[in-house]
């Protein structure tokens, strides 16, 4: 039986595809390069229209002034509108980079198209004064049935993938993957466990997790631990790193037990970080990807063959029942936030029952 995700529609908007990542080789990186630079900056002039409100029409046909392809214009708004949505008028842009939204009726993508050959992908890259720019992407062979079989959906107008093409060190081609499609490829299928549900509280230093029976008992916690993360000028790619791996071993230790539902908090519902008085506390969190952490535990739980659930975090955090569940349970704030989350879970799927 699939893994399913029970969430809100806001959760279900941002996991609708998976991206998988190529480098790529063009043929001509000097016109790449100066794509992405005007690209960039109509985001950039994006977030201006998006800060006064400016239609997503009008906005388009201001932006096709900087980069005369329309599918590139509404592309680099849309984005602009999602920059100031979560980050305000505080939005830098320093990076360039080139990035088309899907569609099916343009065979999948109308801006930026992949052909999948023996041993790499074939990328073209349209040029908004000109004509298409060849690459070859290397995304590794277990990839490549995934992505013929995105091929052929994308030609019956079936299917549709987003793709961005960045430039942190070498070109890079990020693919959008439906995912359902990459599933299919990717999961493995889990033996039924004892209907145990496991609560996660995410955080900058530490990995929390409850696990509750049906009956709301307690079968265990566990906490990894990763302190050094948030030392000043420790690396960023490192952190990430090990907060990624502490939560991989939380999910295959949860598989080994036999729980059947992981629950996360749904921060799609939340829209902006809430900054605190302390230096410490707030580059802890402004260096935090939490978001990011979730998106991968997300997938990870659904490859493993986990049903996910994201519950609305309210209250679990800062309430009276959090005080009381750690004055009942002697548990220390973030091991009473984990089972709150983990009971919110079985409250969802009680009442689904």
């Amino acid at each position: 039986m699939r893994s399913k995700l029970i969430g809100s529609k806001e959760a279900h908007e941002n996991f609708q595809f998976v991206t998988i990542n190529g480098k790529v080789e063009f043929e001509d990186v000097e016109r790449i390069s100066m794509i992405a630079y005007y690209y960039s900056k109509a985001v950039k002039a994006g977030i201006n229209l998006a800060l006064r409100g400016v239609s997503l029409n009008e906005a388009v046909k201001q932006l096709y002034n900087i980069i005369p392809y329309a599918f590139y214009a509404e592309t680099a708004y849309k984005q602009a509108l999602a920059l100031v949505e979560n980050k305000g008028s505080k939005v830098e842009i320093k990076r360039r980079w080139i990035a088309c939204r899907g569609n099916k009726n343009d065979k999948g993508n109308r801006g930026i198209k992949f052909h999948v050959l023996e041993d790499h992908v074939e990328v073209r890259v349209k040029d908004p004064w000109g004509k298409w720019i060849y690459g070859k992407a290397y995304f590794g062979k277990k990839y490549l049935p995934l992505l013929r079989e995105l091929e052929e959906l994308s030609k019956r107008k079936e299917e549709s993938y987003g793709a961005v093409i960045s430039f942190k060190q070498k070109p890079t081609v990020h693919l959008q993957i439906p995912i359902w499609l990459y599933l299919n490829y990717f999961s493995s299928p889990k033996p039924s466990g004892y209907d145990l549900f496991a609560g996660f509280d995410l955080n900058s230093d530490r990995l929390n997790v409850v696990i509750i029976n049906e009956n709301d008992d307690v079968v265990t916690t566990k906490t990894w631990w990763f302190p050094d993360v948030t030392r000043p000028g420790f690396p960023k790619e490192k952190a990430k790193a090990l907060r990624l791996n502490a939560l991989s071993e939380a999910l295959e230790f949860l598989s080994r037990i036999g729980v059947d539902y992981v629950v996360f908090e749904d921060l799609f519902l939340v829209k902006r970080r809430k900054f605190i008085k302390s230096k410490s506390g707030n580059r802890k969190i402004s260096k935090f990807a939490k978001k990011q952490l979730l998106i991968h535990g997300v997938i990870k739980s659904l490859r493993l063959g986990f049903n996910v659930i994201l519950v609305n975090p309210k209250g679990t955090t800062n309430s009276e029942a959090h005080d009381r569940i750690m004055r009942e349970k002697g548990f220390d704030r973030h091991t009473a936030s984990a089972y709150l989350i983990a009971m919110k879970g079985l409250e969802v799927i009680k009442n689904n029952e």
